[in-house]
């Protein structure tokens, strides 16, 4: 006799296309046969994660157009099934599966166009955060400061791509033309949430590479020097000035990790 365990595994997998007949067997028919039944169930499935993914990838879906979306999805979904309940949780993975899908290799940009539309999602769906108060900074030790980790917002994403996303997501929203050059160069990209609405916009070499730092739980001394490197003229004052303006620091962290909620 199957365990609960096995038969929720073996209901997964039938879920996204893998016939058994050993689960077919373990199914009452109650007036519809257990194959058929099995069919209708996966069928919805599939159908529901491909809606979640055209409702959380729009730009996507209008770049290829629904159909070859469908397909695109179908074959990420039974690739990358959920792992948790929420639904707004799946898709993360959708942008390098895209990356890797042979279909739509010739389609360069597309993958950071996802990876723009995942930002815009979390931004969207992430914990509220209490913000710093700048006086924290003010009254710490030079040596302490240089050191801390500083706990980024959770609604905060860092994107730096070779092509213009931006304006191909501006380019394809329901009221525009979709007519964008892709030759005008790429852009780094700060997503972040700003009351209730996710909003994006880019940032010079050396602010973006401050916050990419930061993000990724580098001392504030070294986040700094990385700017530098990126923007070699850039001043450090003002650009610590414009991160605290931003509202984008919630915590300090003196010890050897930082929370690592922002993406960069």
């Amino acid at each position: 006799m199957s365990s609960l365990r096995d038969l929720q595994l073996r209901f997964a997998q039938a879920m996204l296309g893998d016939p058994d007949v050993g689960l077919v067997d373990a199914i009452a028919g109650d007036g519809l046969l257990p194959a058929a039944r099995l069919r209708i169930y996966a069928h919805h499935v599939l159908s529901t994660l491909t809606d979640v993914l055209a409702t959380t990838f729009p730009v996507v879906c209008r770049l290829v157009d629904r159909r070859f979306f469908a397909y695109a999805a179908d074959s990420h979904i039974r690739a990358y099934p959920p792992t948790a309940p929420c639904l707004i949780e799946y898709g993360e993975t959708f942008a390098d599966f895209l990356a890797a899908f042979p279909a739509c290799r010739h389609l360069e940009y597309l993958p950071d166009v996802a990876r723009l539309e995942w930002a815009i999602h979390r931004a969207l769906h992430a914990d509220h955060r209490a913000m710093l108060d700048p006086s924290q900074l003010s009254g710490m030790a030079t040596d302490a400061l240089a050191q801390a980790r500083l706990a980024l917002h959770p609604s905060l994403s860092l994107l730096a791509s070779p092509f213009p996303v931006d304006r191909i997501w501006r380019a394809n929203q329901p009221d525009a033309d979709g007519r964008v050059r892709l030759d005008v160069g790429g852009v780094r990209l700060e997503v972040r949430r700003v009351g209730e609405d996710a909003v994006f916009r880019t940032l010079a070499a050396g602010d973006y590479a401050l916050r990419a730092g930061l993000a990724r739980g580098a001392p504030l001394q070294q986040a700094l020097e990385a700017a530098h490197e990126a923007d070699p003229g850039a001043e450090i004052a003002p650009m610590i000035q414009r991160l605290l303006s931003d509202d984008l620091v919630t915590a300090i962290c003196a010890g050897e990790a930082a929370p690592a909620e922002a993406r960069a």
